[in-house]
């Protein structure tokens, strides 16, 4: 489906070489931030106080969140779990207090403003579980990496399988280096936004790779850079229909999904716009710094007796 239709090949590899300097340019600074600021890190992964609380009616979010901040909490979590009226507050580790005097506090606080607050279950998890956490996580992120180059690498040919794998670290890596930079809390439904940040972003790059490959085919007198070019033209009504709509969601989760999906929402924000980039300016150009050429994606095959015929 296309809502409009571009009839005038857009020149986009024209200023490839001054973009893919400035996502070098980029992609250092990011990891410069990763690497000298580090990740605010949820209480997922650093450990804490994790209280069940049980109310009579629906629980108001919103007024828990402000019983817990008037103790002085700045960096705590509060969401449902369950139903709507329990209540799951995860609280930092603070030096001087134990488990048993936090849940004590909050539960006052609680109770004060909700008569019919009731504790469920109080306990401490240490920090080694969230390092099993994020070990884990970042585990997945590998075996996801590496199931995208193969999975590319037999879908198309090896230069593209490199390009999709560079062009998707580029924007897993910028996604890290706003959270380091800002120091925007890292929890683990950021790392599962990263993570569809990079199967979302392989979905647009293979699109602009197939429709390269079809063009090969088809205009067989244009050159590599005509090829790329014409590829990304006809995609733009495609990516903007999809990409819009799934902004349009993403967009709805940041302003009124609430603190839970605030930072999911702002990591699948900054992947959509990169990934699109990433797919135009990073992925293609790549591929055809590297050389990708008609040959590697049409195969001319001879059989004896048997005009010569071609496979892609």
């Amino acid at each position: 489906m296309e809502f409009f239709r571009i009839h005038r090949t857009i020149p986009f590899m024209r200023h490839a070489l001054v973009l893919n300097i400035i996502s070098l340019v980029t992609f250092i600074a990011a990891v410069f931030f990763i690497i000298t600021r580090g990740f605010h890190l949820s209480i997922e992964f650093t450990g804490g106080t994790v209280m069940e609380v049980s109310y009579a009616q629906t629980a108001q979010l919103d007024n828990v969140r402000s019983a817990v901040s008037e103790l002085g909490y700045s960096d705590f979590q509060v969401q449902n779990f369950g139903t709507s009226r329990d209540v799951m507050i995860r609280l930092p580790v603070t030096e001087g207090q134990t488990s048993a005097t936090q849940s004590e506090a909050v539960m006052g606080a609680l109770k004060a403003a909700d008569p019919s607050a009731e504790l469920r279950r109080v306990e401490f998890v240490g920090p080694q579980v969230g390092q099993e956490l994020l070990h884990n996580g970042l585990m997945a992120l590998l075996f996801v990496v590496i199931g995208i180059m193969v999975y590319l690498g037999f879908r198309f040919e090896w230069k593209f399988a490199v390009a999709g794998v560079i062009a998707n670290l580029h924007d897993v890596v910028i996604i890290l280096g706003f959270f380091a930079f800002f120091q925007w809390e890292f929890s683990l439904s950021v790392l599962a936004g990263v993570l569809a940040v990079l199967g979302y972003s392989v979905n647009e790059s293979v699109v602009i790779m197939d429709r390269i490959r079809e063009n090969f085919r088809k205009y067989r007198k244009a050159n590599v850079q005509e090829v790329i070019n014409s590829a990304i033209t006809q995609t733009i009504s495609r990516t903007i229909i999809t990409h819009g709509s799934t902004q349009m969601m993403v967009l709805a989760m940041l302003f009124f999904g609430g603190p839970s999906l605030h930072y999911f929402a702002l990591a699948l924000t900054i992947g959509i716009w990169f990934g699109i980039y990433s797919s135009v300016f990073v992925a293609a150009a790549l591929a055809m710094w590297m050389g990708v050429k008609r040959e590697d994606l049409v195969k001319p095959v001879k059989k004896e007796g048997e005009v010569e015929v071609e496979v892609g």
